[in-house]
């Protein structure tokens, strides 16, 4: 087993924590080994780094190494890109063409963001691992490859197996041996060791003074949670050299570079184990939470067009609804005269039975339901899409705001057919 502080001085790894010292121990007893490797960490936590380090310490060093981001490619195209496709196996095909599996043979191939490929994709790629062996797109001929596959995920691929997105069997053969590569907020020790590193490496860019620290400006940088990881840490690093007048650096300073609110996540109300609880109910996660809060929203939203619809029905309940236990919570939400004068007194006074624009009293049923189901919406505003460009879907996705694979992803994940 390489020495941990000369690999970190090889390869320019800063930092002290025993999380950090642990996964580059890992990285190096299987460095050697054709094993697959699982890297599991949050965006920008350095995995490509580990990837690149196991490949160096490997037998396969002096051979090809690539580093895929299966994320950045189209899900039409990413078969051929892994696996190279035949003159003619689709439209654009104009020549044969290798893919990395074969391009890279006898080297090391990272596959960043594991958990984006196509389950199509999964399955060739699970073949690749078990036997070595690969088809390209268009052809019906058996391939051999001889690629030690290196994966990375900021995602938990057990939870996507879960939900049917992850083939289970691929997942435990990447993860043979899996190394976790700490958050930034999990090792605070190192952030002060790191800022100064990136300092002096942009003031010999920019040909300027290092700054530095005051006490109160580390402390603020510790505490950070961080949700960007060292690459956050970078950046914040090169935005305090180039525009920091001052050289010694205070916390109010380094205060105007820190995102405001100090954290990306939502607040948790903590009890004592540590479970998020609201009304005396107990939550496991912040999405709990917020499926919560949209089931209230839902209620009172509801009560109000009830209520609404009831006075419009009968004029005479409005004498009835201001002395209401409903009418008194809805005053609560702003200040009592305010809120009679601009919202509820005009709504009481007013009321008069609606007449439809073909002068038809409204009915008995009238709906005053509906859904607030995210999913539905999402995919109702999918549908419209795909009418309104007439199944065009690449000006579709445009129009949603979301790229033309991930429109394909929610496609098969709705079954949605073309419209």
């Amino acid at each position: 087993m390489a020495d941990i502080q000369a690999i970190k001085n090889r390869f320019g790894i800063i930092g002290n924590s025993p999380a950090l010292s642990y996964a580059l121990q890992v990285a190096s007893q299987v460095a050697n080994t054709d094993l697959a490797v699982l890297i599991i960490g949050e965006s920008g936590v350095g995995k490509e780094a580990f990837s690149q380090i196991i490949h160096a310490l490997s037998a396969r060093k002096h051979n090809p190494f690539i580093a895929v981001n299966c994320g950045a490619i189209p899900e039409g195209t990413i078969d051929s890109e892994l696996f190279g496709h035949e003159k003619g196996s689709f439209t654009g095909a104009v020549d044969s063409r290798k893919g990395y599996f074969e391009t890279v043979n006898g080297g090391t191939i990272f596959l960043d963001e594991i958990g984006e490929l196509p389950l199509g994709t999964q399955a060739r790629l699970l073949r690749v691992l078990e036997a070595g062996e690969f088809i390209r797109v268009g052809s019906s001929k058996v391939q051999k490859t001889d690629v030690r596959v290196i994966a990375a995920t900021n995602k938990d691929l057990l939870e996507l197996t879960d939900r049917g997105r992850f083939r289970e069997d691929l997942y435990y053969r990447l993860s043979t041996v899996p190394i976790r590569v700490p958050a930034l907020r999990d090792r605070k020790e190192d952030i002060p060791l790191l800022f100064r590193k990136f300092a002096v490496d942009f003031a010999e860019k920019y040909k300027s003074t290092p700054v530095q620290l005051d006490e109160e400006a580390r402390n603020l940088l510790i505490n950070y949670s961080w949700p960007g990881n060292v690459r956050e840490l970078k950046n914040i690093a090169e935005q305090i050299s180039v525009l920091s007048q001052d050289k010694q650096v205070t916390g109010a300073e380094i205060s105007r570079f820190i995102p405001a609110g100090n954290n990306n996540r939502l607040p948790m109300l903590i009890s004592n184990n540590s479970a998020a609880t609201t009304n005396g109910h107990e939550f496991a996660n912040e999405r709990d939470i917020l499926y919560k809060l949209f089931f209230d929203m839902k209620k009172d939203v509801t009560e109000l067009k009830k209520m609404f619809v009831e006075i419009l029905k009968n004029p005479s309940l409005t004498s009835t609804l201001q002395h209401s236990t409903f009418a008194n919570e809805l005053k609560d939400l702003q200040p009592q005269e305010t809120f009679q004068q601009s919202v509820l007194q005009p709504a009481i006074n007013n009321a008069q039975p609606m007449v439809l624009h073909n002068h038809t009293p409204i009915q008995d049923h009238v709906e005053v339901e509906e859904s607030l189901n995210i999913m539905d919406k999402e995919k109702e505003l999918i549908i419209k899409a795909l009418k309104k460009h007439k199944s065009k879907r690449k000006d579709a996705a445009s129009d949603l705001g979301i790229s033309e694979r991930t429109l394909y992803r929610k496609l098969k994940e709705y079954d949605i057919e073309d419209l």
